[in-house]
């Protein structure tokens, strides 16, 4: 995957409940909804299974469109967990703009060379932290201690009511790092694949040899099918606590071979596009800063990650939106796919 964006860890937040700008980037917390909360879908914010309310897992601003923000929910009900939502929240723009911008941001489609590839890249950068926290600008890694450094907000933002009934998992923010290039994956697991037997190979009169073969043969099988665990671990192991990867256009780095199926937009039937994937470190920090009493909250979220996938037009529909709350803002559930530690053949050391 070329042109990624790794989300790392940054200071936590010294209130889990504090508020931010909506454009901030971070992990946990309150969602800093751009809108009236009552303009929300309630269902939207409810879990599927149980009807319980959902926490925000990540807050992210987009980049497809200037005004455009990513909040994923996900369940805190134990022994239910199994309701992921996204949102993707934006400003209506009239169909001109949404043309315009469309072929501005196709880069991800036609990016031929290494320079172009940094040019995107440093425009995709400040397009989508501009706004983001003082934790973009310190870079501090996390650590035990809670950091007073609150992502910057805005006066009505931080003049608000502090949400008291919303459950929240621990809160910190998230700086940028651009992805080094390793070159071709496929050179990952070319050690592995030399140990392939070869098909139709001469005939063997060992039996012996015929059994070794056989077995090799098996194990061969075993390590192909782990493959894309292997790419997906190696992506990981360079980067150990990038929290999230956003490319958006891009592809994701899956856990497992499993064929995915984001489903057509329901507003537009239009197809949907890979734009960002949350990582195992979210949970591994999550449940460091919980106290023993409360880890179990966490301990239901067995993913390895959470693939998010747009609407590749970013439109807005025939959404029905309360006007005199939403600000000019409408509110879409897009597409999130979750692949599941229990699912993996080998578990990662620090989420054990």
């Amino acid at each position: 995957m070329s042109g990624v964006l790794l989300g790392m860890p940054g200071p936590w937040a010294e209130d889990f409940r504090e508020p931010s700008d909506p454009y901030t980037t971070k992990i946990g917390g309150l969602p800093d909804w751009p809108l009236s909360k009552e303009a929300i879908q309630a269902n939207l914010l409810q879990c599927a299974a149980c009807g319980s309310k959902l926490c925000l897992v990540a807050q992210s601003k987009a980049v497809k469109i200037e005004e455009r923000l990513l909040f994923i929910l996900g369940c805190l009900t134990p022994k239910c967990g199994s309701t992921w939502r996204v949102l993707r929240v934006q400003k209506i723009h009239d169909a001109a703009t949404l043309s315009a911008v469309a072929q501005n941001t196709s880069w991800r489609e036609d990016v031929n060379g290494d320079d172009e590839d940094d040019l995107d890249l440093e425009e995709l950068a400040k397009a989508l932290f501009e706004a983001g926290t003082l934790a973009s600008n310190s870079k501090k890694p996390l650590s035990n201690q809670k950091t007073n450094t609150a992502a910057s907000a805005s006066p009505n933002h931080r003049a608000s009511v502090v949400d008291i009934d919303t459950p929240v998992v621990p809160c910190f923010y998230i700086y940028t790092e651009k992805e080094r290039s390793s070159g071709d994956l496929s050179s990952i697991c070319s050690n592995y694949s030399s140990l392939s037997i070869k098909e139709n190979a001469s005939d063997v009169e060992d039996h012996s040899q015929e059994s070794w073969e056989k077995e090799q043969y098996e194990y061969d099988k075993a390590l192909n099918a782990d493959r894309t665990y292997l790419k997906f671990k190696k992506r990981l192991d360079a980067y150990p606590e990038q929290c999230f990867r956003y490319s958006y256009g891009g592809k994701p780095v899956l856990a497992a071979a499993d064929e995915i199926y984001p489903g057509r937009c329901r507003l537009c039937g239009g197809i949907r596009k890979f734009e960002m994937q949350l990582m195992p470190p979210v949970l591994y920090f999550l449940q460091e800063a919980l106290d023993d009493g409360k880890r179990q909250l966490v301990e239901n979220w067995d993913w390895m990650t959470l693939v998010v996938y747009t609407c590749s037009e970013s439109c807005s529909g025939m959404i029905e939106q309360d006007k005199n709350n939403s600000n000019g803002w409408i509110v879409a559930e897009e597409s999130v796919v979750a692949q599941c530690e229990k699912s993996m053949p080998i578990p990662l050391s620090y989420l054990s």
